[in-house]
Protein backbone atom coordinates (compact mmCIF):
# COMPACT_ATOMS: atom_id res chain seq x y z
CA UNK A 1 0.00 0.00 0.00
CA UNK A 2 1.19 3.51 -1.23
CA UNK A 3 1.57 6.34 0.98
CA UNK A 4 -1.50 7.99 -0.91
CA UNK A 5 -3.56 4.76 -0.45
CA UNK A 6 -2.52 5.35 3.13
CA UNK A 7 -3.50 8.70 3.68
CA UNK A 8 -7.20 8.18 1.67
CA UNK A 9 -7.83 5.02 3.79
CA UNK A 10 -6.85 6.98 7.53
CA UNK A 11 -6.93 10.22 7.23
CA UNK A 12 -10.44 10.58 8.98
CA UNK A 13 -10.79 7.30 10.67
CA UNK A 14 -10.67 8.88 14.17
CA UNK A 15 -13.93 10.00 12.69
CA UNK A 16 -15.57 7.07 11.36
CA UNK A 17 -15.12 7.44 7.99
CA UNK A 18 -11.91 5.16 5.74
CA UNK A 19 -10.60 1.82 6.80
CA UNK A 20 -12.33 -0.35 9.30
CA UNK A 21 -9.60 -2.55 10.77
CA UNK A 22 -6.72 -0.66 11.51
CA UNK A 23 -3.00 -1.99 10.62
CA UNK A 24 -1.49 -4.76 12.12
CA UNK A 25 2.20 -5.74 11.00
CA UNK A 26 4.47 -4.15 9.20
CA UNK A 27 3.87 -0.48 10.43
CA UNK A 28 5.18 2.30 7.97
CA UNK A 29 6.08 6.06 8.74
CA UNK A 30 3.29 6.82 6.77
CA UNK A 31 0.88 4.95 8.92
CA UNK A 32 2.26 6.52 11.98
CA UNK A 33 1.45 9.84 10.85
CA UNK A 34 -1.52 9.70 9.24
CA UNK A 35 -3.27 7.72 12.14
CA UNK A 36 -2.02 9.97 14.87
CA UNK A 37 -2.36 12.99 12.80
CA UNK A 38 -6.41 11.92 12.14
CA UNK A 39 -6.57 11.53 16.39
CA UNK A 40 -5.78 14.66 16.17
CA UNK A 41 -8.61 15.63 15.33
CA UNK A 42 -10.39 15.16 18.38
CA UNK A 43 -7.72 16.74 20.19
CA UNK A 44 -8.75 19.97 18.39
CA UNK A 45 -12.40 19.62 18.78
CA UNK A 46 -11.99 19.21 22.36
CA UNK A 47 -9.87 22.13 22.54
CA UNK A 48 -11.68 24.53 20.49
CA UNK A 49 -14.93 23.63 21.78
CA UNK A 50 -14.08 24.00 25.59
CA UNK A 51 -11.99 27.34 24.97
CA UNK A 52 -14.44 29.11 23.28
CA UNK A 53 -17.72 28.02 25.47
CA UNK A 54 -15.28 27.93 28.69
CA UNK A 55 -14.26 32.38 27.75
CA UNK A 56 -17.89 33.43 28.34
CA UNK A 57 -18.65 31.20 31.64
CA UNK A 58 -15.16 32.48 32.75
CA UNK A 59 -15.72 35.95 32.51
CA UNK A 60 -19.35 35.63 34.51
CA UNK A 61 -17.77 33.25 37.22
CA UNK A 62 -14.95 35.91 37.58
CA UNK A 63 -17.54 38.90 37.72
CA UNK A 64 -19.88 36.84 40.38
CA UNK A 65 -16.32 36.18 42.51
CA UNK A 66 -15.74 40.14 42.75
CA UNK A 67 -19.13 40.83 43.37
CA UNK A 68 -20.10 42.03 46.69
CA UNK A 69 -23.28 40.09 46.70
CA UNK A 70 -22.68 37.09 48.51
CA UNK A 71 -25.05 34.27 46.73
CA UNK A 72 -23.03 35.16 43.67
CA UNK A 73 -19.72 35.78 45.25
CA UNK A 74 -20.05 32.16 47.41
CA UNK A 75 -20.78 29.78 44.89
CA UNK A 76 -18.39 30.87 42.04
CA UNK A 77 -15.33 30.68 44.67
CA UNK A 78 -16.66 27.17 45.86
CA UNK A 79 -16.68 26.03 42.04
CA UNK A 80 -13.52 27.74 41.03
CA UNK A 81 -12.15 25.80 44.49
CA UNK A 82 -13.45 22.65 43.22
CA UNK A 83 -11.83 22.04 40.03
CA UNK A 84 -8.68 24.00 40.38
CA UNK A 85 -8.53 21.87 43.95
CA UNK A 86 -8.45 18.64 42.01
CA UNK A 87 -6.57 16.84 39.36
CA UNK A 88 -8.22 16.72 35.62
CA UNK A 89 -7.54 12.86 35.34
CA UNK A 90 -9.61 12.76 38.43
CA UNK A 91 -12.46 14.85 37.38
CA UNK A 92 -13.16 12.18 34.04
CA UNK A 93 -13.19 9.56 36.48
CA UNK A 94 -15.83 11.27 38.52
CA UNK A 95 -17.99 12.71 35.70
CA UNK A 96 -18.07 9.47 33.73
CA UNK A 97 -19.06 7.94 36.78
CA UNK A 98 -22.25 10.55 37.56
CA UNK A 99 -22.57 10.43 33.99
CA UNK A 100 -23.23 6.33 33.40
CA UNK A 101 -25.60 6.86 36.69
CA UNK A 102 -27.55 8.87 35.07
CA UNK A 103 -28.36 6.90 31.79
CA UNK A 104 -29.85 4.75 34.30
CA UNK A 105 -32.03 7.57 35.32
CA UNK A 106 -33.50 8.80 31.30
CA UNK A 107 -32.35 7.68 27.84
CA UNK A 108 -31.80 11.81 27.56
CA UNK A 109 -28.79 11.88 29.20
CA UNK A 110 -27.17 8.40 27.00
CA UNK A 111 -24.56 11.15 25.22
CA UNK A 112 -23.17 12.44 28.33
CA UNK A 113 -21.55 8.74 28.60
CA UNK A 114 -19.60 9.22 25.22
CA UNK A 115 -16.64 10.85 24.79
CA UNK A 116 -17.95 13.16 22.27
CA UNK A 117 -19.69 15.28 24.89
CA UNK A 118 -19.08 13.80 28.60
CA UNK A 119 -15.66 14.15 28.40
CA UNK A 120 -16.16 18.04 26.73
CA UNK A 121 -18.52 19.00 29.37
CA UNK A 122 -15.39 18.09 32.09
CA UNK A 123 -12.90 20.33 30.03
CA UNK A 124 -15.45 22.97 29.32
CA UNK A 125 -16.20 23.00 33.49
CA UNK A 126 -12.24 22.67 34.10
CA UNK A 127 -10.74 25.85 31.71
CA UNK A 128 -13.50 27.78 32.60
CA UNK A 129 -12.38 27.55 36.73
CA UNK A 130 -8.95 28.16 35.31
CA UNK A 131 -9.91 30.97 33.23
CA UNK A 132 -12.25 32.43 35.97
CA UNK A 133 -9.18 32.91 38.47
CA UNK A 134 -7.22 34.20 35.79
CA UNK A 135 -9.49 37.45 34.52
CA UNK A 136 -10.86 37.56 38.18
CA UNK A 137 -7.12 38.16 38.87
CA UNK A 138 -6.81 40.82 35.86
CA UNK A 139 -10.38 42.15 37.28
CA UNK A 140 -9.01 43.14 40.89
CA UNK A 141 -6.10 44.90 38.91
CA UNK A 142 -7.81 47.22 36.86
CA UNK A 143 -6.19 50.89 37.66
CA UNK A 144 -8.12 52.27 40.34
CA UNK A 145 -7.80 55.76 38.16
CA UNK A 146 -9.60 54.33 35.20
CA UNK A 147 -12.81 53.22 37.46
CA UNK A 148 -12.57 56.60 39.16
CA UNK A 149 -12.56 58.42 35.81
CA UNK A 150 -15.45 56.32 34.43
CA UNK A 151 -17.60 57.89 37.82
CA UNK A 152 -16.73 61.23 36.88
CA UNK A 153 -17.91 61.07 33.65
CA UNK A 154 -21.23 59.13 34.96
CA UNK A 155 -20.60 55.99 33.39
CA UNK A 156 -22.02 53.37 35.60
CA UNK A 157 -23.32 49.77 35.29
CA UNK A 158 -22.96 47.50 32.43
CA UNK A 159 -21.51 50.08 30.03
CA UNK A 160 -18.76 51.03 32.79
CA UNK A 161 -18.07 47.58 32.59
CA UNK A 162 -18.39 46.81 28.53
CA UNK A 163 -16.44 49.79 27.79
CA UNK A 164 -13.68 50.40 30.49
CA UNK A 165 -13.32 47.26 32.74
CA UNK A 166 -13.66 44.30 30.27
CA UNK A 167 -10.81 45.18 27.13
CA UNK A 168 -8.75 46.33 30.49
CA UNK A 169 -9.21 42.91 32.07
CA UNK A 170 -8.82 41.07 28.45
CA UNK A 171 -5.27 43.15 28.03
CA UNK A 172 -4.18 42.25 31.66
CA UNK A 173 -5.44 38.64 31.61
CA UNK A 174 -4.49 37.64 27.74
CA UNK A 175 -0.70 36.28 28.68
CA UNK A 176 -1.82 34.19 31.13
CA UNK A 177 -5.09 33.10 29.27
CA UNK A 178 -2.65 31.98 26.55
CA UNK A 179 -0.82 29.76 28.25
CA UNK A 180 -4.29 28.47 29.72
CA UNK A 181 -5.32 27.26 26.16
CA UNK A 182 -1.81 25.82 25.31
CA UNK A 183 -2.64 23.84 28.28
CA UNK A 184 -5.89 22.65 27.99
CA UNK A 185 -5.14 21.48 24.41
CA UNK A 186 -2.30 19.20 26.06
CA UNK A 187 -4.75 17.82 28.35
CA UNK A 188 -7.11 16.53 25.64
CA UNK A 189 -5.11 13.78 25.52
CA UNK A 190 -6.48 12.32 28.65
CA UNK A 191 -9.78 11.98 27.46
CA UNK A 192 -8.87 8.11 26.13
CA UNK A 193 -7.13 7.00 29.38
CA UNK A 194 -9.85 8.72 31.91
CA UNK A 195 -12.88 6.04 31.86
CA UNK A 196 -14.28 7.90 28.54
CA UNK A 197 -13.80 4.79 25.95
CA UNK A 198 -12.87 5.49 22.39
CA UNK A 199 -15.83 4.03 20.09
CA UNK A 200 -14.76 1.82 17.76
CA UNK A 201 -10.91 2.25 18.53
CA UNK A 202 -11.91 5.92 16.64
CA UNK A 203 -9.61 7.37 19.49
CA UNK A 204 -7.54 10.70 19.76
CA UNK A 205 -3.67 11.69 18.62
CA UNK A 206 -2.37 9.78 21.87
CA UNK A 207 -4.31 6.85 21.36
CA UNK A 208 -2.87 5.55 18.08
CA UNK A 209 0.01 6.77 19.53
CA UNK A 210 -0.37 4.31 22.44
CA UNK A 211 -1.95 1.62 19.52
CA UNK A 212 1.70 1.62 17.56
CA UNK A 213 3.70 1.67 20.71
CA UNK A 214 2.14 -1.52 21.99
CA UNK A 215 2.46 -3.66 18.50
CA UNK A 216 6.15 -2.32 17.47
CA UNK A 217 7.25 -2.40 21.31
CA UNK A 218 8.95 0.95 20.01
CA UNK A 219 7.13 4.21 21.56
CA UNK A 220 10.93 6.20 20.52
CA UNK A 221 8.73 6.35 16.81
CA UNK A 222 4.85 7.30 17.36
CA UNK A 223 5.58 9.20 21.12
CA UNK A 224 7.83 12.10 19.40
CA UNK A 225 5.72 12.10 15.90
CA UNK A 226 2.72 12.91 18.45
CA UNK A 227 5.22 15.25 20.38
CA UNK A 228 5.71 17.19 16.55
CA UNK A 229 2.19 17.20 15.73
CA UNK A 230 1.14 19.44 19.06
CA UNK A 231 4.24 21.27 18.88
CA UNK A 232 2.93 22.75 15.81
CA UNK A 233 -0.68 22.76 17.42
CA UNK A 234 1.21 24.63 20.00
CA UNK A 235 2.65 27.58 17.28
CA UNK A 236 -0.64 27.85 15.75
CA UNK A 237 -2.64 28.60 19.07
CA UNK A 238 0.08 31.12 19.98
CA UNK A 239 0.31 32.77 16.45
CA UNK A 240 -3.73 33.35 16.90
CA UNK A 241 -3.83 34.43 20.35
CA UNK A 242 -1.03 36.87 19.48
CA UNK A 243 -2.92 38.45 16.46
CA UNK A 244 -6.08 38.78 19.72
CA UNK A 245 -3.23 40.28 22.01
CA UNK A 246 -1.91 42.74 19.17
CA UNK A 247 -5.56 43.82 18.42
CA UNK A 248 -6.27 44.32 22.36
CA UNK A 249 -2.96 46.37 22.50
CA UNK A 250 -2.96 48.27 19.15
CA UNK A 251 -3.43 51.35 20.76
CA UNK A 252 -0.49 51.27 22.97
CA UNK A 253 2.95 52.39 21.84
CA UNK A 254 4.08 48.71 20.51
CA UNK A 255 7.37 49.20 22.70
CA UNK A 256 4.94 48.94 25.79
CA UNK A 257 2.83 46.07 24.31
CA UNK A 258 3.87 43.02 26.79
CA UNK A 259 4.70 40.08 24.84
CA UNK A 260 3.14 36.49 25.38
CA UNK A 261 5.63 34.06 27.14
CA UNK A 262 4.40 30.81 27.17
CA UNK A 263 4.72 29.21 30.33
CA UNK A 264 3.37 25.65 29.94
CA UNK A 265 2.39 23.84 32.96
CA UNK A 266 4.29 20.73 34.22
CA UNK A 267 1.57 19.70 37.11
CA UNK A 268 -2.16 20.59 37.74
Amino acid sequence: MSCIDTIQNYAFRSLGYGERMLPRTDFTLCEHFTLIGSGLIWNVYYGVIAVLTGFFFANLLAVAKNSNNFWARKPAEWFIFLFRGSPLFIQFFFGYFLFLSLKGVSPIFNPLSSAALGALIVLFLNTSAYSAEIFYGALRSIPKGDIEAADAYGITGWFRFRRIMFPTMMRLAWPAYTNEAIFLFHATTLVFFSGFPAWRQQGDALYYANYFADKTYNPFVPYPILAMYFIMLTLVIIWIFGLVNKRLNKHLPQASVKKLRVRPNLIR
